[in-house]
């Protein structure tokens, strides 16, 4: 296949680095995206915070990790991709420093997006792979270091927020050293609850048909529940009754890499008991029983995107 009918979105997260290569195909009269190909790197950024400083083992995990995209990008046009950095670059006090490093071995500019294009971005991927219905919709997007609340109607978002609660965030935070107890559970669930408090209020007058989850976070709590058996009648996606299931079996081990599961991967362990507390607390905040989860999101916006204006 010749690099110039493809496409590259790459997506600096706090957790992960992602690429996707991606190819545009019309279906029924309508501009889709067809994925070629999808790579992930576990980089952690977050967790090497040094107060606001990214330590060394953390640049330099992130610059290997683009010098990797970088290869798999070295024929691709200049306007075939876009790299964008989300919360943990933003909050760096050395960001310059990383992303000077990061384009070198790139090869492509990067953007230091804001919260609120992270989240309409966001948005614009999800509705991509959905039908074009007028049903109202939220989005809830829990990164490594903040979480995007997008209500839409369609393609088009009609209330979008990002705070700064993520999982990897609230890991370090509430549960350090992969420790979890019932205190710091609660603990987590409650600070994050508190910020999501300050916005529901606009979000609730809104309403909504149809909660979906597209971050990591929503996939692999879904995977686990749907794996082990945790939500009721075999419900797939995420269900308030299996996320205090799942809760109940961290407390009995009570530290995370002790947690034997169905579907949890090992680089997705450090990450749990963070993702889990502040999901506890969007369900609660904002009233949610079931949510579906969506693996598209930043990088189909992204792509849809670059698509578009080509």
């Amino acid at each position: 296949m010749k690099e110039t009918s493809l496409f590259a979105a790459v997506d600096l997260g706090s957790n992960a680095f992602r690429m996707m290569i991606g190819q545009p195909v019309k279906r029924d009269r309508r501009l889709c995206i067809q994925e070629v190909k999808t790579l992930r790197e576990p980089v952690r950024l977050a967790e090497g915070f040094q107060g606001k400083t990214l330590d060394t083992l953390a640049l330099e995990r992130g610059w290997l990790a683009l010098e990797r995209f970088g290869k798999r990008l070295r024929h691709f046009d200049a306007g075939h991709v876009r790299a964008v950095a989300t919360s943990a670059v933003r909050d760096a006090d050395n960001s310059a420093l990383f992303l000077a490093g990061a384009e070198e071995r790139l090869g492509f500019p990067i953007d230091v997006i804001t919260g609120h294009q992270e989240a309409h971005l966001v948005y614009a991927g999800v509705a991509q792979a959905l039908d074009c219905a007028q049903s109202t919709r939220l989005v809830v997007d829990i990164g490594g270091g903040s979480t995007e609340l997008i209500i839409g109607q369609g393609n088009r978002p009609l209330l979008a927020e990002s705070l700064a609660i993520g999982s990897g965030t609230f890991g370090q935070r509430f549960f350090s050293g992969g420790y979890v107890n019932s205190y710091s559970l609660q603990e987590a669930e409650r600070v994050a609850g508190l910020q999501f408090e300050r916005v529901a209020r606009r979000y609730r007058e809104l309403g909504w048909q149809q909660a979906i989850g597209s971050s990591g976070t929503a996939r692999m709590l879904a995977k686990v529940l749907k794996a082990n058996g945790l939500n009721d009648y075999g419900q797939g996606g995420i269900t308030y009754a299996g996320l205090l299931r799942l809760s109940v079996r961290l407390l009995e081990v009570g530290r995370v890499d002790h947690l034997r599961m169905l579907g949890l991967q090992p680089h997705k362990v450090s990450t749990l008991p963070g993702g889990l507390a502040v999901m506890l607390a969007v369900f609660k905040v904002f009233g949610i029983d079931r949510m579906s989860p969506s693996e598209p999101g930043l990088r189909l916006g992204l792509l849809h995107g670059l698509m578009s204006e080509a």
